[in-house]
This record gives structure tokens, sequence and C-alpha cells, in this order.
């Protein structure tokens, strides 16, 4: 099993433990760690925003991808949730 890391961000007044929870208790993610405070600036229809968010840190397998996406597809809140995957090369 290949192990990889999915990003993505939620607003700041968004309840994430509800989503950290499922995915965890569905098995689609070993861990979410969750950094409540950052900033992002990005372009979203046309226009440029400013904006406080929280991003989540979730820690799972290149297999559960598809499971994981669905779930969280289904439970986020923004209309085009962000979901970068990285790949992890070493880890203990």
């Amino acid at each position: 099993m290949t192990p990889v890391i999915v990003l993505t961000t939620v607003g700041t007044t968004f309840d994430v433990q509800p989503l950290a929870l499922q995915l965890v208790e569905q098995g689609v993610a070993a861990c979410v760690n969750v950094i409540p405070q950052i900033h992002s600036v990005y372009r979203w229809k046309g226009k440029i925003e400013n904006d406080s968010e929280q991003l989540l840190l979730i820690k799972t397998v290149e297999e559960r991808l598809p499971d994981l996406r669905a779930t969280l597809f289904a439970m986020h809140p923004y209309e085009v949730p962000e979901f970068v995957v990285i790949q992890i090369d070493d880890l203990s």
C-alpha cells in the first residue's frame, strides 16, 4: 500500500469534527490533522479572494483515495472542494 496525504481546506466556521470522524470511522483515513487557521489567496469565478480557512491533512493510502474522495465531496461545504494528493517517500 502506498501512503499519501490529501490536503483540503474548509471555512473557519465549518465544524470539521463530523467530517474527520467519518473519514476515520469509515476506514478511508488513518488520521486527520486540522490546522485551524490559515490564510488563502486564490482566484474564484474571476475574482481574487482572500479568506481565512482551516487546512485538513488527511493521511491514507492510495488504494482508499476513491472512497475518501466520495465521502469528502459528499460532506464538504464548498461547491468545488480542494483535493490535493501528495505522495510520501518515507515515513515512520
